[in-house]
C-alpha cells in the first residue's frame, strides 16, 4: 500500500518565508533520536538538526549533526538552495525561492528545486532502530552537461535541550572521500559515507544562528555549528548522496536504504488497513496519522536482574522534540498508536515493559532525560493503567496475558486502598480516591515552576476519581474473564460510584475537584470529561449529558478543550513569553488537542450522532498542514486564531484522533447498516 502524500505545498508557501519556516518537518528512528527542520531549510529551534541521536536509548540526546548546506553548481554559475537566518536579522542565502514544492511521502520529507531547466529534489529520513540520517539528491531530467551539488556539512556535540560551547569542540576529523570520521571527548564518533560523491575535511565554526522560537520561549536565540566536511556530488538521475551515523561498519547504497524505509511505511500502513476495516477507506489525512503514529513507539532497554544482560522492552516517547516517555502519556496513547494500527504484540510489550518499573502500585511519571531512578509524582499514571490493559484485551483477547499481569493489577488496587506515596489513598467513607501533597503536581495538569505548582488540585480530583472507577470495573471483569470469584473489586466500585455523586454540581457539570484545602473547587475545567468517555462511566446519562453542555459553553475550540473557562479570574488566553509565562498559562486556559477526540466521544455517547461527533474532529485535517507538518501539536491558544504551541508533534494527540475517529467511523457504519435495514 503506498504511503499518503496528503501534505503537499507549492512556491506560495515554500518561497515565502514566515509560511516555509513555521511549517516543520518531524522523523524519528524508534530510538528515542529524531531529526526536524523546516520547510525552508532554515533552523528557527535549538532542537532543528539533521541527527539528534540518543546516546543512552531513549533518553540522553545530543545533536550531533546539524546541517547540511547545499549549493547547485553548473559550469560557472551556482545558486544556494539552503537558506540562514542571523542574529543581524539577515537572510542570507535565500535558497528557499528555489523551492518549487515540498512533500510528504509518508512520513520522508521531500523538496524539488527549480533551477533554469534543472528540476532536482531532495529527501531526508532516518533509519529504524539506528542512529542513522540519510540525505538523497536526484535529477527529475538528466541533462547533456555535468552538473553537481557542493554541501557544507556542519556537526555538533551539546544536549539538545542545551547551547553550544564552541571552546569545548574541537573535534579530530580524518578520513578519506568516501568516509569521514567526526571523533571528539564528548561522545562517539559521527560517520560520514558516500558512495557516489567525493568528501573533503574543513574545519570552521559558524556562529550567530538566529533562533526565533526559541526567543519567543523566552529562552536563548543564537547557535553556532562546526563544519567538519564538504561533499561534491555529481547530480544524476537516480538518487545519490550522504549517510550520517554513529554505527560502525560500511552502510548499504542510500537508494537501497530509501526503497526499505518507503517500504517500511507502506507496510505501517497495512497492517493497520487490515487490522482495522474503518481504515480502509479512510481520508488521505488520517492515513497520515497512521504514518506519524509510527514516529512514537520506541525500544527501552531493560537490565536483566541477573548477569546485568540487556533486554529489548518498548515505550512510547510522548512528544518531539523535548519530551520523553511518560507514563501517564503512553497508557493514553497506546490504544491510538498500537492497537488501531494493529501493532497488538508491541502493545503487550509496552504494557509489560511498564510493568517492570511500577513500585507501591504507582506508575512511572517520567524517565529523566539526564538518567537516574524512574519519578512516581503522577496519580493517573497508573489508572491510565488498567484503562490501557482493557483496551488491549479487547482488541486482542490475550487472555494468558492477563492471567499474567493479574496479581500486579490486584496489587496496585491494594496499594491504593491502604494508601501509598503522596497521600494517594481511598477514603473509606465515601469510597473516593484522595492525592496530594504541598509541593506535588500529580495530575496531567502537572505544571511547577521552581517550587511553585500552578494547579496543584489537592484532594479528589474528577478525573482521577472517574479514573478509579473505571479501573475498579476492568478489574471486575478481567476477574470474570478470568473466572476468579473475586467482589471486592465489584464492591469497591459501587462504593467509588455512589461517592461519585458528591461532584454533581447542582443545574451544571461536575466539581473539578472535592474536599481540597479551600473545600470544594468549582472551576469548570475539561477533566470532568472523563467521567462521560472512559469505558466505564460512574454517571447516569442525564448528569452525563450536563457534563458534555457546561464542557461545550465555556470550554470547546476547534482543536481541543480550553484548560479553564475564560470566565475565571485565572484564565490566560495566550500561551507564550519565559518559562514563568509559560507554565503559568499551561493549564490556565491553554487548549489541549488531546481532549477533543474526548469531548467527540463524549458527544456522541450522549446524542448517538456519530456523524456529527466525527466532523468536530475536521479541524485537525487542515492542521496537519500547519506547523509539525503530518502531525498534531501538543497545545493551542485559547483565543482564536488557536495559534499551535508546545510541542508540534504529540503522541496523545495523534492517538486520541487517530482512535476517536476510527470508533466514531464504526458507529457511523453501525447506524447506516440499522438505517438501511429498518427501510428494507
Amino acid at each position: 500500500m503506498e504511503p499518503p502524500k496528503f501534505v503537499h505545498f507549492g512556491r506560495a508557501i515554500c518561497c515565502d518565508l514566515d509560511q516555509a519556516s513555521r511549517r516543520e518537518w518531524w522523523l524519528a528512528n524508534g530510538l528515542g533520536g529524531y531529526a526536524g527542520g523546516t520547510i525552508a531549510q532554515c533552523l528557527t529551534r535549538r532542537y532543528h538538526g539533521l541527527l539528534i541521536a540518543a546516546a543512552h536509548p531513549p533518553l540522553g540526546r545530543r545533536l550531533v549533526f546539524a546541517k547540511a548546506d547545499a549549493t547547485l553548481h553548473d559550469n560557472e554559475r551556482s545558486w544556494p538552495l539552503f537558506t540562514n537566518c542571523w542574529g543581524s536579522g539577515a537572510v542570507e542565502p535565500q535558497g528557499l525561492i528555489h523551492i518549487e514544492s515540498f512533500r510528504l511521502d509518508g512520513g520522508i520529507p521531500v523538496w524539488r528545486f527549480a533551477v533554469g531547466d534543472l528540476i532536482l529534489e531532495q529527501c531526508i529520513w532516518m533509519e529504524r532502530a539506528e542512529q542513522t540520517t540519510c540525505i538523497a539528491w536526484r535529477l527529475i531530467q538528466a541533462v547533456e552537461r555535468p552538473v553537481h551539488l557542493g554541501i557544507d556539512l556542519l556537526v555538533n556535540s551539546r544536549d539538545h535541550h542545551g547551547e553550544s560551547q564552541p571552546q569545548e569542540f574541537a573535534p579530530l576529523i580524518e578520513g578519506d572521500e568516501k568516509h569521514i570520521s567526526v571523533r571528539h571527548p564528548g561522545g562517539p564518533p559521527l560517520h560520514f559515507h558516500t558512495h557516489d560523491g567525493q568528501l573533503f575535511r574543513r574545519h570552521q565554526w559558524i556562529k550567530d544562528f538566529d533562533l526565533p522560537q526559541e526567543r519567543e520561549r523566552g529562552l536563548p536565540d543564537r547557535d553556532a555549528h562546526f563544519c567538519a566536511a564538504h561533499l561534491r556530488l555529481q547530480l544524476s538521475i537516480e538518487w545519490s548522496g550522504l549517510i550520517a551515523t554513529l554505527a560502525d561498519g560500511s552502510p548499504l547504497h542510500c537508494d537501497t536504504l530509501l526503497l526499505r524505509r518507503r517500504a517500511h511505511d507502506a507496510a505501517r500502513l497495512a497492517t493497520a488497513v487490515a487490522q482495522t476495516s474503518e481504515l480502509r477507506c479512510a481520508p488521505p489525512w488520517i492515513h497520515q496519522l497512521v504514518v506519524a503514529a509510527d514516529s512514537f513507539p520506541i525500544v527501552r532497554p531493560l537490565k536483566e536482574e541477573e548477569g546485568n544482560k540487556q533486554k529489548r522492552g518498548e515505550s512510547i516517547i510522548a512528544g518531539y522534540p523535548w519530551f520523553s516517555d511518560w507514563g501517564r502519556d503512553a497508557m493514553i496513547a497506546l490504544p491510538g498508536l498500537m492497537l488501531v494500527t494493529g501493532r497488538h504484540a508491541s502493545a503487550r510489550s509496552i504494557l509489560m515493559t511498564f510493568a517492570r518499573f511500577i513500585d507501591q502500585g504507582m506508575l512511572p511519571n517520567t524517565f529523566p532525560d539526564s538518567g537516574g531512578l524512574p519519578q512516581y509524582n503522577t496519580v493517573d499514571g497508573a489508572l491510565w493503567y488498567f484503562e490501557a490493559w482493557r483496551a488491549y484485551i479487547a482488541a486482542s483477547h490475550d487472555i494468558a496475558a492477563l492471567r499474567e499481569i493479574y496479581p500486579l493489577l490486584q496489587a496496585m488496587v491494594e496499594w491504593h486502598v491502604r494508601g501509598t506515596r503522596h497521600g494517594i489513598i481511598v477514603d473509606s467513607a465515601d469510597g473516593l480516591l484522595r492525592a496530594g501533597e504541598p509541593g506535588m503536581q500529580l495530575t496531567w495538569m502537572d505544571a511547577k515552576v521552581n517550587d511553585q505548582v500552578i494547579t496543584p488540585r489537592c484532594g479528589k480530583p474528577v478525573e482521577i476519581n472517574a479514573l478509579w472507577f473505571n479501573a475498579l470495573m476492568c478489574m471486575t471483569e478481567f476477574s470474570r474473564l478470568l473466572e476468579r470469584k473475586n467482589q471486592v473489586f465489584k464492591t469497591l466500585a459501587a462504593h467509588a460510584q455512589s461517592g461519585f455523586s458528591r461532584f454533581l454540581k447542582p443545574d451544571a457539570g461536575l466539581y473539578d475537584v472535592l474536599d481540597g484545602p479551600d473545600g470544594n473547587d468549582g472551576s469548570v475545567r475539561p477533566n470532568q470529561i472523563m467521567a462521560v468517555t472512559l469505558h466505564y462511566s460512574p454517571l447516569a446519562p442525564q448528569a452525563q449529558a450536563r457534563v458534555v453542555a457546561e464542557t461545550r459553553r465555556h470550554l470547546l475550540t476547534s482543536y481541543g478543550l480550553r484548560s479553564l473557562s475564560p470566565e475565571y479570574p485565572g484564565y490566560r488566553s495566550r500561551y507564550g513569553g519565559g518559562v514563568w509565562e509559560r507554565d503559568s498559562a499551561y493549564h490556565q486556559g491553554t487548549v489541549w488537542s488531546w481532549l477533543l477526540p474526548h469531548y467527540a466521544m463524549a458527544e456522541y455517547r450522549v446524542t448517538g450522532d456519530a456523524e456529527m461527533a466525527q466532523s468536530r474532529l475536521a479541524p485537525f485535517r487542515d492542521h496537519l498542514l500547519d506547523a509539525g507538518l503530518g502531525t498534531i501539536s501538543e497545545i493551542f491558544d485559547g483565543e482564536p486564531p488557536h495559534a499551535s504551541r508546545g510541542a508540534p508533534s504529540q503522541a496523545w494527540s495523534v492517538a486520541c484522533v487517530l482512535e476517536a475517529w476510527v470508533k466514531l467511523e464504526r458507529a457511523r457504519s453501525v447506524g447506516k447498516e440499522s438505517t438501511a435495514k429498518e427501510e428494507e
